[in-house]
Parts: C-alpha cells; structure tokens; sequence
C-alpha cells in the first residue's frame, strides 16, 4: 500500500479522533450497516481529493465498507489533521497522500498520486483533482464513470467546464443537496470559522465590528454566529438580491471601502478572487484582523499584503503580523486560507454526517445510473436528499407529520381552489 504523510506513529492519536467523530456521524452509520451488507461498490476505486480530517476518515472507512479501494489526498495544503491520516493508513489499510503544511509542488503531487489508482469514480473538494485529470490526455482517465463534488467553489468551476462542453463525465454536485448547503454551508462554516479566529487569537468577538465578506450560505452562517457572540456585525456584498436579505436579516450593509475603515475582524466568504487588497489594506485600522473562509487562498490579496508592508512576523501559531507604513498592524490568520480548517477542526461531525451522506450514496448513484447520465453537473436526486433529512431527523429523536392520501392529492391538483 502506497501512502505519504508526516508520521505513521500518530496513528493510535487519530483513531481515538475518528472513533469519537464516528459516534456523531448517525446517519453515516446507518449507511455504513447498509454497505457492509450489500457491498453496492465491490470493484471500484476512487480517487478523493477532500480535507483530510476525522470526518473524512469517517467516510471513507465508510466507502471501503461498501467495498470500494479509496486513495485520499488534501484538498488544501493546511487541511490535513496528520494523526487521521496515519490512522488511516495504519488501521484502515486506506492510502493517503496528504501532509500538513505541503508547499504546492507536493500538493499536486499527491493529487497525481490518488490518481494512479487509475480510478472509476473521483470525490472532490475544491475540483483541483477534476482539473488536474483535465489537463491530462483524455485517454489516460477513460474508465473514469462519474464524480462527485462538495464546495460552491468546486461546482462552479464544474460548470464552466461544462459549458464550454469540455467536462468529461458527469459530476454530481453534492453541494447542491438541501442537506448539505443549507446545514454544512451554514451552520458547520459559521460554527467553525468561529471557533479558527478565536482559536488564532483568543479575542473577544463582543463588542468589535465584525466584517463579512459575501452573504451566500457560508456568509450567512458567520454572520449569523459573529452576531450571536454580540459583535456589531457588517455585510458587504456585490449581489443585490444576498444583500438585500442581509438588511431585512438586520445587518448592516456597506460597501467594502467604507467597511474597511470600521472593521476590527474581516471574513471572506466570496469565492472570488482579491476581495479585500490593497486599497482596503491601506484603510484599515491599526490592529485589524483578516481570515478567509472561502476555498482558496485568493480572497485576500496576500502578495499585495507582503509588498505593502514594511516587516512580517509570527505572533503566535495561525497568526501573523504585518507591519505597514505609519506603523499601522494588519493580521492575518491561517496565511489567508481556510481558517476553520487551516487554524481550527473544520465543520463539526454532526454537520458532515449529512454532507457525507450525500456523498456516499451520490457515489451509490453513480454505480448504478452512470449508463444513463451525460457528461453534464447534476444536482443530488430528491429522493437521496429527503431520505437523509428523515434519517438525520429519526437519529435526534424528532418525529413529523405525514400528510394523508387527500392533502397529497390537493397538492398535486389543478381542479380545487376557493
């Protein structure tokens, strides 16, 4: 078995980790008793580029129970938790290419090393590893069936490969699913962005003007969470319509260059590249922190940041201290990339018991249905995704209503009305 991380003799560490993240993750078991039975992915392989943490180890224990032989590398380059990686390789006999901390050569190296397992379906986090097989000649992937991807971020890169007609087997997007965007965007970004800032600098978030970058799902839930822990919380946004719900949501809303001279903390959540730069660096107060809760590490202008300033040091682990003209000080958390990975944990297990969910049974999906699809992104299919709302519903003890033979026939009529 072929694997590269840091130090296989934190394996003991991880499993303690991932039997704890496991026992949070109830839907994922029942799935788990299921695959185990059935073995509905005996004979494929697959190639996951996700965030290496006790959660994904969680899924992907999960997918080699349904039979499957997994190869895991990072999604991002400060993601990876070292322990769970060596735990997996060691008690789970699952090979993993991911070290925390790996420059970018090493990076894509590892990408290209999940890769030679010349897989039938890919798991993806960001869609680096759906772009890496896009560069390669189309010949050397050929058997590969479908994917699956987890982030805005990676479906929107998806869909402009599609677009242009060049995607070349069909995706789905897990993001998409009602489970997943409107519970892991929300509340699991909003939760543990959180928990990386105060992690990072131990501050207290009462009190300070906090700055929200982007007011899509994940925007939304760290804005929700800053406000809840009594900061005076400020939206900044480019669509009219996501701003516009931060108003009647009772935030405050600015434009970015006006909210760069109030800001104590920014947070970006955009998906888009030089959100905050120079010219809002140059507004900012002496003091200011900055983090990034977007996928990658283009948020924030980092380079225009190093060349503005006069001197950079660490202050304390995650954080690091930039010394501008007039001796004003920016900080900025986790070098500017996923601050809830690169500085914290990552979304709690309750939450990415339903995302992956989604994604195991996505790739159930796929095995048996991929005759039928084109290469094209599809959402996750209603019935997958109301059956995990139930699932998750039924583990917290919460019963619903059932509607009764003559509502369902209201609501599919045309004929009844006043």
């Amino acid at each position: 078995m072929k694997y590269d991380i840091k130090d296989i003799a934190q394996a003991n560490k991880g499993r303690l980790r991932i039997e704890w993240a496991g026992k949070n993750m109830p839907v994922l078991a029942l799935i788990a008793e299921r695959f185990k039975k059935q073995r509905p992915l005996a004979g494929i392989s697959i190639a996951a580029c996700l965030h290496v943490t006790t959660e994904t180890a969680v899924l992907v224990q999960v997918l080699k129970q349904g039979g499957a032989s997994v190869a895991l590398c990072a999604s991002n380059p400060l993601s990876t938790q070292d322990d769970v990686a060596a735990s997996l390789i060691r008690h789970s006999r699952i090979s993993v290419f991911a070290i925390k901390g790996e420059n970018n050569k090493t990076y894509y190296r590892h990408i290209n090393s999940s890769l030679a397992i010349k897989p039938d379906i890919t798991m993806d986090d960001g869609a680096d590893l759906v772009s890496s097989i896009h560069h390669l000649p189309l010949s050397i992937h050929r058997n590969i069936i479908g994917g699956t991807e987890e982030t805005t971020t990676g479906v929107i890169r998806l869909r402009a490969l599609e677009k242009e007609g060049k995607l070349r087997y069909p995706i789905i997007a897990v993001n998409d699913a009602n489970t997943k965007h409107l519970f892991d965007n929300r509340y699991g970004t909003g939760q543990s962005t959180i928990d990386g800032i105060i992690r990072s600098t131990n501050k207290l978030l009462a009190g300070t003007n906090f700055v929200v970058c982007g007011y899509g799902f994940c925007g939304r839930g760290v804005a929700m969470r800053a406000k809840g822990m009594g900061a005076n919380t400020v939206v900044t946004e480019a669509d009219p319509l996501r701003a516009l719900e931060a108003v009647m949501d009772g935030f405050r809303v600015l434009p970015l260059i006006e909210a760069a001279k109030l800001g104590d903390i920014f947070v970006t959540v955009t998906g888009d590249r030089d959100v905050i730069n120079k010219k809002h660096f140059s507004l900012m107060k002496d003091g200011a922190i900055l983090a990034n809760a977007g996928h990658f590490n283009v948020e924030i202008d980092t380079v225009a940041l190093s060349e503005f300033s006069k001197k950079r040091r660490r202050i304390r682990p995650n954080l690091e201290e930039y010394l501008l003209p007039g001796r004003r000080r920016i900080y900025l958390l986790g070098e500017g990339r996923l601050v809830n990975l690169a500085a914290a944990e990552g979304h709690p297990a309750q939450v990415m018991d339903m995302s992956f969910a989604n994604q195991a049974l996505s790739v159930e999906y796929l095995c048996k249905n991929y005759k039928k699809l084109e290469n094209k992104v599809y959402r996750v299919p209603e019935v997958i995704d109301k059956n995990i709302a139930r699932l998750k519903l039924k583990s917290m003890g919460i019963k619903i209503d059932q509607l009764t033979p003559l509502q369902k026939k209201y609501l599919a009529s045309w004929e009844l009305g006043t």
